[in-house]
């Protein structure tokens, strides 16, 4: 048998709003053409930096405050400054970057735009500076009380669990992985929720102590959908900045395992073979018993 250190865990979380949409008016004052930069009139700290959005007319008409846009709808990411103000990127890495060198060149809009807005993440980014997590699936010990009125009435008879994740503090530099502060963002939206999808890694990929060469690419994980509740930040001159956040579980907890199959089938130069139909689906000798 083989001893698992948990060096090794990592999390992957996916950005998600609870399904509803936000409605605003984009103004002929609020384009700023020089600055690739516009608002919303919607409550503050709804939106955060990272964000990939779909932007939608509510009667149809072009979005003309991008420049040369004909289309009634546009995804883009996005960066939001101090006072809410808004930059549309083609990337996730330009939106956490900022600035107005990769930013959609916007126009002045003919009239004022009824919108709805919808956070539309779908690829799971790992969470950088992670240094433990736990979770439970006790529903009886789960405390609510930190939750909007609103959301505990919707959310308390689902809630199948709880936990806790600690990073390492870090706000800025890193574009292709989740910074921990989105953690702290995250639990300050009030209309639109602080949901998250999650998938906490017990065994990665390359991670294989027990030193079987077929055991080497095994996945093991917990996968969830969650609400954050609370952070807290743990400040101290002669130590890390630190951050742990809270939450509660949603709907089923599920342990998934990707396992390697011992008896695959490997083409002549010894990759996979796959099917036509899936490309993750591998063949597999087929055995007596």
């Amino acid at each position: 048998m083989s001893v698992y250190l948990g060096t090794f865990g990592k999390v992957e979380l996916q950005r998600q709003f609870d399904g509803g949409e936000l409605s605003s008016t984009i103004n002929t004052g609020d384009v700023n053409v020089a600055a690739k930069r516009f608002s919303f009139n919607f409550e503050q700290g709804q939106l955060i930096t990272g964000d990939q959005i779909e932007i939608k007319s509510t009667d149809s008409s072009a979005l003309d405050f991008i420049d040369s846009y004909t289309d009634s709808s546009v995804k883009k990411f996005i960066y939001v400054d101090e006072l809410d103000g808004i930059r549309l990127y083609n990337t996730f890495a330009h939106a956490v970057n900022g600035g107005t060198a990769n930013a959609t060149a916007l126009a002045a809009p003919g009239n004022d735009i009824p919108v709805s807005v919808i956070v539309e993440n779908t690829v799971p980014r790992l969470l950088a500076q992670v240094n433990s997590f736990e979770l439970n699936t006790e529903r009886e010990t789960v405390d609510t009380t930190t939750l909007s009125d609103e959301f505990r009435s919707r959310i308390s008879t689902l809630v199948s669990g709880s936990g806790r994740m600690s990073c390492f503090w870090e706000y800025t530099g890193d574009t292709a992985n989740e910074i921990p502060n989105y953690l702290l963002q995250l639990v300050l939206r009030t209309k639109v929720g602080s949901q998250f999808h999650a998938r906490f890694y017990i065994k990665p990929k390359d991670y294989n102590p027990s030193g079987v060469a077929a055991r080497n690419d095994d996945e093991l994980w917990y996968d969830f959908n969650g609400v954050i509740t609370a952070c807290a930040v743990q400040f101290a001159p002669d130590n890390t900045v630190q951050i742990t956040a809270d939450f509660i579980t949603t709907g089923a907890v599920q342990l998934k395992m990707n396992l390697e199959v011992p008896d695959k089938i490997r083409q002549e130069d010894g990759s996979d073979m796959l099917l036509d139909q899936d490309s993750t689906a591998k063949l597999g000798k087929s055995s007596d018993t």
